[in-house]
């Protein structure tokens, strides 16, 4: 198939890696695959941001952000569509972003099959962290994007109750969590070793990966470690805005020379680094996510430790490849993170079952990608066949 992949996404960061992840899987299946998107994207080291738009963000008033953000749609739709001339793809495969129209455009007008991929109600999530002068119309053109989407693919079943709930057919609903590419984690170094290089041989190792935040709550972690034995060490792969805080807890309790941080690091390095895990953090989670990190963990053969939260659930099985914790019980936290500290059995054997997760549940970039061009051959059965959804209109 021909397939045009379609993105917003002008940073270099985690989202940048579904899309990489995804766009490589299509083509090693043996699609072609066109990726329209900003340029920065594609041409910044992983990590990098556009300052521009942040400095513009933050000296506009939100309202005219927001307008500007919708105005955008408009040239957008016009590379889109000459890209659709051009390449005349048998369908467009989009990842949802809030005030951005010109997919749904180009469907409408080039009567092509449309996949969106969906990872948070961004609507809610902007308004509730950023804040939105134009809620309604947000919400508005939320719903007709979700709704005019052939297949809506949602990373969560949680997630999928939003859209079920703005009025998406259940037909037209495929949930698909994040996964992983196994040949990225196939030749990681085995844990003694990479423990070594780290200088953490006969340690218990708690590890994390990710741009750290107040609230993953690894003060939590910091706390308990105070208590606990001298052989138990945190590393953190990533850096982020609570690092300093973080930094500074520990060197309150006296913990400093027991938590290192790596800083940002290439993606390329990143298995090397979580090989050296003992037990895994996943300390809180945003409520309709489907985390990155969780995967890469149960790839690497790592038990997790993570919060009973029903989207957490969809993947983690207490006693299988986890142990889980009641999110708003401390005393709960501790006492998982104590059980695997104190176990290595307990760790190998949910280490175990965390490997196979990923092999009996399809948790892979591959396996998303069939299953996208699975959708794609349904789109065009459908229409073969003189079937076709007229557009959901807002009013």
């Amino acid at each position: 198939m021909k397939i045009l992949y379609h993105h917003r996404i002008a940073s270099k960061d985690g989202q940048i890696v579904h899309v990489e992840e995804i766009v490589n899987a299509l083509r090693e299946l043996g699609h072609e695959v066109l990726l329209v998107a900003p340029a920065q994207s594609q041409s910044q080291e992983f990590g990098g941001t556009v300052g521009w738009v942040e400095k513009l963000k933050a000296s506009l008033p939100k309202a005219l952000y927001e307008i500007l953000e919708m105005a955008y749609s408009i040239p957008a739709y016009v590379r889109l569509a000459r890209a659709v001339r051009e390449f005349r793809p048998d369908g467009i495969y989009e990842r949802y972003n809030l005030y951005f129209f010109s997919g749904i455009w180009a469907k409408w007008r080039f009567h092509l099959p449309f996949l969106l991929e969906v990872n948070s109600p961004i609507a809610e999530e902007r308004a509730k962290y950023d804040g939105l002068a134009l809620m309604g119309l947000a919400r508005w053109g939320q719903r007709l994007v979700w709704k005019n989407a052939d297949y809506a693919l949602p990373v969560t079943q949680v997630l999928a109750g939003s859209l079920l709930a703005a009025g998406v057919r259940p037909e037209a609903l495929e949930v698909i969590h994040n996964g992983i590419n196994e040949t990225h984690f196939r030749d990681a170094l085995d844990r003694g070793e990479a423990k070594r290089r780290l200088g953490l041989s006969g340690k218990v190792v708690l590890g994390f990966t990710g741009f750290v935040r107040d609230w993953h709550g690894l003060d939590r972690v910091i706390r308990w470690m105070a208590k606990a034995g001298d052989d138990v060490q945190l590393l953190v792969v990533g850096d982020g805005p609570a690092h300093r805080n973080l930094e500074k807890l520990a060197d309150e309790l006296g913990v400093s020379d027991r938590v290192k941080f790596t800083g940002l690091v290439q993606r390329d390095a990143i298995p090397d680094l979580v090989a050296a895990f003992d037990v895994a953090l996943q300390p809180a989670v945003t409520p309709y996510a489907s985390p990155l990190k969780l995967f890469e963990y149960l790839a690497m053969g790592c038990p997790v430790l993570a919060p009973r939260e029903p989207n957490l659930l969809e993947i983690l099985t207490e006693g299988e490849n986890s142990v889980l914790f009641d999110a708003a019980d401390d005393a709960s936290f501790e006492a998982g993170l104590g059980r695997l500290c104190g176990d290595e059995a307990l760790r190998l054997r949910l280490g175990e079952g965390a490997r196979l997760t990923i092999q009996k549940r399809g948790y892979t970039w591959r396996r998303n990608a069939e299953r996208i061009v699975e959708l794609f051959r349904r789109c065009q059965a459908r229409n073969a066949g003189g079937v076709s959804r007229a557009p959901v209109r807002e009013a």
